[in-house]
């Protein structure tokens, strides 16, 4: 953090999730605190049933908390109608495990990387641009940048898949089916960077692509963090080898709770709680 963002850009306070009632419920995250900052990458590592993906819903504000607060930019993410919730939206986005689940199998890459600021610009016909935009958003607007227009739609879709390490050229017609694991990864990633977000969640981006394509895809989010140094990025894996290279800080999560965290290299060289070592030697990276 830094004298110009005096805030964490995303806060989660003692959240808990339990599922069912009474002594029957089940809690699945239980008294979880993180606040990231601005273009910081956090490292979200922990077994299978540890609660890294319900943290990081929570988080996004797609799934409710059963107690404890989370906040965007100071703002309150309380419920959809929140004006906390409208920001987070506006400004995030999210990377899927597989990428062929998450990339319409009937469009080429051009309209899969360019359908978020599509979409963004029927929003604002239909709703107002005060009601589609973060304050991002705005700004450019109005200094005459429109990228949801049909010729700035193209410009964003070649600079996204750019960052992502793409060539225009062999990709922009292609559809999922004609690409390999890795190439579909990066169009995924294309996608979510195409709005300029200020908060990008990829969960488990790695686990449904193979080991060659894995350097692909963890030499594209090195990319856009070289250009993007303000864009903040959390990073869920069990892929520690991914973890070490990307992160500044980790979260070690366990049955919902957090075991520690700390900076990357103290916690994977220094790990002072015995699950962490765990699951360190079990790891292979």
């Amino acid at each position: 953090m830094n004298a110009h963002d005096p805030q964490p850009l995303l806060e989660g306070l003692h959240l808990e999730r339990r599922f069912g009632r009474g002594t029957q419920a089940r809690r699945v995250l239980n008294d979880v605190s993180v606040a990231i900052d601005p273009g910081e990458c956090l490292g979200v590592i922990g077994g299978s049933g540890s609660g890294k993906t319900t943290l990081v819903r929570i988080l996004l504000g797609l799934q409710q908390q059963t107690s404890g607060t989370v906040r965007y930019r100071g703002h309150d993410v309380e419920g959809r109608r929140s004006g906390g919730y409208r920001l987070l939206r506006a400004e995030s986005a999210l990377v899927f495990q597989d990428p062929f689940d998450s990339l319409d199998p009937r469009w080429d890459v051009e309209r899969i990387v360019g359908e978020p600021l599509a979409l963004r610009r029927s929003q604002r016909r239909m709703f107002g641009p005060r009601a589609v935009d973060g304050p991002s958003d705005s700004r450019a607007a109005g200094h005459g940048e429109d990228r949801t227009s049909h010729a700035g739609r193209r410009d964003a879709v070649l600079e996204a898949l750019a960052q992502a390490g793409l060539e225009a050229s062999s990709t922009l017609g292609r559809r999922p089916s004609q690409l390999s694991g890795g190439q579909a990864q990066r169009v995924a990633i294309a996608r979510a960077i195409v709005t300029r977000p200020k908060l990008i969640v990829a969960d488990e981006p790695m686990s449904a692509i193979d080991v060659s394509a894995r350097l692909q895809v963890l030499q594209a989010f090195a990319a856009i963090r070289a250009a993007r140094p303000d864009t903040t990025l959390i990073v869920v894996s069990h892929d520690l080898g991914i973890v070490q290279h990307l992160a500044d800080r980790v979260m070690v999560l366990h049955d919902g709770s957090v075991v520690e965290q700390g900076p990357t290299a103290r916690i994977l060289e220094h790990p002072r709680q015995s699950y962490t070592r765990q699951l360190i030697r079990a790891a292979s990276w």
